[in-house]
């Protein structure tokens, strides 16, 4: 068995059936779905969270924007742009103090952010289905330690210079 960085121990095996490449892949089918049912909105996946994002807290500013939706902030830039050209999203010419100018959802963008979060919502919805109600906390708990281990991973792990056989 290897050992991680952690000193806990890892079952060695098929790549497939490691935790970081079944990650990748619920990401990569998730997204997918999400796109499916997002489409027909005229929405993109980062388009959404944007959205999501500005109806839980208005007033962010494109880099807490681009921070909450895994994008970089000239990807991010551009997704308000869009969104801001179909009037679902508000931002000033000026920033009112500093340099960060706030975004608001507009009265179209909350409409279509609750009609946007409902498809989400089911696609979720039968993600987890076949799941049962304590498998699915484990599951949310897991993730959550998942991150917080990653999150506190020193930012260049022990040997990560050197590689094996080389």
């Amino acid at each position: 068995m290897a050992t991680d960085v952690t000193g806990s121990r890892q079952q060695p095996g098929r790549f497939s059936d490691r935790v970081g490449y079944l990650l990748k892949q619920v990401d990569s089918v998730l997204r997918a779905r999400m796109d499916d049912v997002l489409r027909p909105l005229g929405l993109t996946v980062p388009q959404y969270a944007c959205l999501e994002l500005l109806g839980a807290e208005p007033g962010l500013s494109g880099a807490e924007l681009a921070r909450g939706a895994f994008v970089s902030r000239q990807a991010m830039n551009l997704v308000v742009k869009g969104l801001q050209d179909r009037d679902l999203i508000t931002r000033p010419d000026t920033a009112p103090s500093g340099r960060s100018r706030p975004i608001e959802l507009t009265p179209a963008g909350d409409t279509l952010l609750r009609t946007a979060a409902a498809r989400v919502i089911q696609v979720e919805t039968i993600m987890v289905s076949l799941l049962s109600d304590r498998r699915l906390q484990q599951l949310r708990s897991g993730l959550e330690s998942c991150v917080t281990a990653l999150e506190n991973l020193p930012q260049r792990p022990p040997n990560s210079g050197t590689v094996p056989g080389a």
